[in-house]
């Protein structure tokens, strides 16, 4: 896959925030063992019930919870949901460790995050597809299988030698692999794990794409296909501002996460105004179920911006 060695394709105003929160979160490392440890099984949760919420897995994100911390199994959800939570959780801690050792990202890699997120649900579990598919509503076919061993080449060396910058390269790569489709079934989730991967190797930490956002993260991934990839690379660029969000609000403080109306008290704008700057991206926010929050930090700076 080549990838042109242009200015970046993120939004700028995103590109400071990640910039600059990535500055204060690097400052603060490391971490204490407890907020590590906190940051980390929630995180492990989120993307674990997102991602396989985003390919139909029916459990709820408590249902979730219960089924990796007691091992408990839900009434009347299929088997298969239980095994993709298991393995789901188990292929993030692989990512991670893989990270720690900085195994490059190549054939061995891949095939081992695919086996951990399959195993026992497929019978070909880490193994490159041997057959052609084609994928139900999609405008475009994945490549014959006989194609599969060179372009995951190509791809896996656009890494070796990445030309352009780290969020970039794991949105690429993300894509990459969703469109060579090198698997019979699995891709979606191997591709969120590799691209996590790819970010915790450069410092940043994971992002994890919202179920509710899956409209957006198809069509973006529709997009990159007829070769458009900055509104994927943005989605991904601002699912990683987001994540960093999430872990500065750790530290409490002005970055602690506060629900917009709490916020709008100490500010001249009302709930509503505030909810609509962060619906278009003009305020740093994160929705958590359906309320926006933002944090002190990003409101007073706001203000600031449009005082005057």
């Amino acid at each position: 896959m080549e990838v042109a060695d242009t200015d970046t394709l993120i939004d700028p105003e995103v590109s400071r925030r990640i910039a600059e929160k990535k500055r204060r979160l690097d400052s603060a490392r490391p971490l204490q063992a407890d907020v590590l440890n906190r940051l980390r099984e929630d995180v492990r949760l989120r993307h674990t019930y997102h991602s396989n919420a985003i390919e139909g897995n029916t459990l709820t994100l408590q249902e979730t919870k219960l089924v990796l911390e007691n091992g408990i199994t839900i009434g009347g959800k299929p088997l298969k949901d239980h095994l993709e939570a298991i393995n789901g959780a188990k292929g993030f801690d692989l990512i991670e460790g893989l990270a720690r050792g900085k195994k490059p990202i190549d054939h061995m890699t891949i095939q081992e995050v695919h086996e951990t997120v399959t195993k026992g649900i497929l019978e070909d579990a880490g193994r490159y597809r041997t057959q052609n598919v084609r994928i139900a509503g999609a405008r475009k076919t994945p490549p014959p299988y006989s194609k599969i061993l060179k372009l995951m080449d190509e791809l896996i060396a656009s890494l070796k030698k990445p030309k352009r910058n780290p969020i970039e390269m794991a949105a690429i790569l993300h894509h990459g692999l969703v469109a060579i489709h090198p698997f019979v079934d699995g891709n979606g989730r191997v591709s969120r794990l590799l691209s996590n991967l790819y970010l915790l190797r450069h410092g940043y930490p994971p992002a994890i794409l919202r179920k509710e956002d899956r409209g957006k993260y198809y069509r973006y991934l529709g997009e990159a296909d007829r070769g458009s990839l900055k509104p994927f690379i943005n989605f991904i660029a601002r699912a990683v501002d987001e994540s960093l969000t999430y872990h500065l609000s750790a530290f409490g403080g002005e970055d602690e996460l506060l629900s917009l109306g709490t916020l709008a008290e100490t500010t001249p704008y009302s709930q509503e105004y505030l909810s609509l700057r962060a619906r278009q991206g003009k305020l740093d926010a994160v929705k958590i179920g359906r309320v926006w929050h933002s944090t002190k930090r990003a409101v007073t700076g706001y203000v600031k911006r449009h005082s005057g």
